[in-house]
């Protein structure tokens, strides 16, 4: 009996530090100036580019890359076409981009596109000339000034710098408004936080940056769980790297307006998750404790996989039950109890999100009206979380590339 109040106590104890925690980031961001770097030389960059069938969105990306506010010599970009039957190589070689070509169905995904391309740039041998490499997803676009901006922070000390994540199609609907909300919740108010109170951010999917060092040590890319970024940012936190986030250095990219992939997407990003609490939650934990470093309970918090402990709790509490050593009528009042608190840790998020439309509403590509109803269906968004994580327990979801239109 007593493990079931030691798993009731856990859930709502952890649940409470994370809602208390992330409201108290919002508090710090909205009263706290954004950090602002100072100019700094140019320093040369590698882009880095995994693509696979994406000849809409290619091209867009090349062009804002082409129209850079920065040194044409500072920059080349490096493309992998990975297990592409369209245009995708040809379209990137007319912009000038070093193409790799890699066809492999078994080792599929985008950490293992990365490593090929990685690979074949130290086979070529032209790795090293490059002080940080720049990572991006295929249906990106940036501000004119987001190469500068992101050489400003990194020359200001950091060794993997991560950007703010906009949207392209905010306004397609309620499905690809929830995932932007989402991103951009996160850059201001969490990644803005971190840099404020001098903790490590998380290096988000796509637009981000990694220095020559860490480079080398990770000899090119070597992360293939689902959330790759994920991954890689946790080892770089292990590693005593200085991950940085840049709010001026700001990304669009596209999300999916179909809730059948938005399902998908999700579904692949919460295994990944399991897969990285699996893999990591051990050494987060020593590490939290050893270098008193916050950055490592702040992702743990991140981690922490809700739906497991709530179904193993489930599962004892039916052994109870069937032991009759506790009633029915009790266990059922409690898991009642527990869901309701799960759908209620909703609101908290909401409010966050509300505030946030509020603070960002210049950078946000929409009307009030739009802002207005989709600040509304947002809580739809974030409670198909919930059955999404179930389903992410006993899935084996496999990586597959969101159909990109370049809106």
């Amino acid at each position: 009996m007593g493990i079931l109040y030691l798993f009731d106590a856990l859930t709502v104890l952890i649940g409470v530090v994370y809602i208390l925690y992330q409201m108290a980031y919002v508090i710090v961001s909205l009263t706290h100036k954004p950090i602002v770097f100072p100019d700094a030389s140019p320093k040369k960059y590698g882009i880095v580019i995994s693509a696979r069938n994406e000849e809409t969105v290619i091209g867009n990306l090349l062009q804002c890359l082409k129209d850079q506010d920065y040194p044409d010599s500072m920059y080349d970009v490096f493309i992998v076409a990975d297990n592409c039957t369209d245009n995708t190589a040809e379209i990137s070689r007319k912009y000038g981009a070093t193409v790799y070509e890699r066809f492999n169905t078994t080792q599929v995904g985008k950490g293992w596109a990365l490593a090929y391309l990685f690979d074949k740039m130290q086979e070529d041998k032209k790795e090293k000339k490059y002080d940080a490499f720049i990572i991006f997803d295929a249906d990106n676009t940036m501000e004119p000034d987001y190469l500068k901006q992101m050489n400003k922070c990194f020359s200001a000390g950091y060794d993997v710098v991560t950007s703010y994540r906009n949207s392209k199609n905010f306004s397609g609907n309620w499905v690809s408004s929830g995932t932007a909300l989402w991103f951009i919740r996160e850059s201001r108010m969490i990644n803005n936080t971190r840099m404020i109170l001098g903790n490590n951010c998380h290096a988000g999917g796509t637009g981000f940056l990694f220095s020559q060092k860490v480079m080398q040590r990770n000899k090119g890319w070597k992360h293939h769980l689902m959330t790759e970024d994920l991954e890689f940012s946790i080892d770089c936190i292990l590693h005593k790297d200085k991950i940085g986030y840049c709010g001026q250095a700001i990304l669009y990219d596209e999300q999916p307006v179909s809730f059948r992939q938005s399902w998908r997407q999700r579904l692949r990003w919460s295994k990944g998750f399991l897969q990285v609490f699996r893999h990591y939650s051990r050494q987060m934990i020593a590490h939290a404790i050893d270098e008193k470093d916050f950055s490592s309970v702040d992702m743990s918090l991140i981690l922490c996989p809700w739906m497991v402990i709530f179904i193993i709790r489930e599962i004892l509490a039916a052994i109870y039950v069937f032991f009759d050593s506790v009633s029915l009528e009790s266990q059922i009042s409690t898991t009642y109890t527990l869901a309701i608190g799960f759908l209620a840790s909703t609101i908290p998020m909401s409010i966050v999100v509300i505030i946030t439309v509020f603070a960002e509403r210049k950078n946000i590509r929409a009307t009030n009206l739009e802002l207005l109803v989709y600040s509304l269906t947002f809580p739809i968004y974030v409670m198909s979380y919930i059955p999404i994580s179930f389903q992410a327990i006993f899935s084996k979801p496999q990586w597959k590339p969101i159909v990109h239109t370049g809106g």
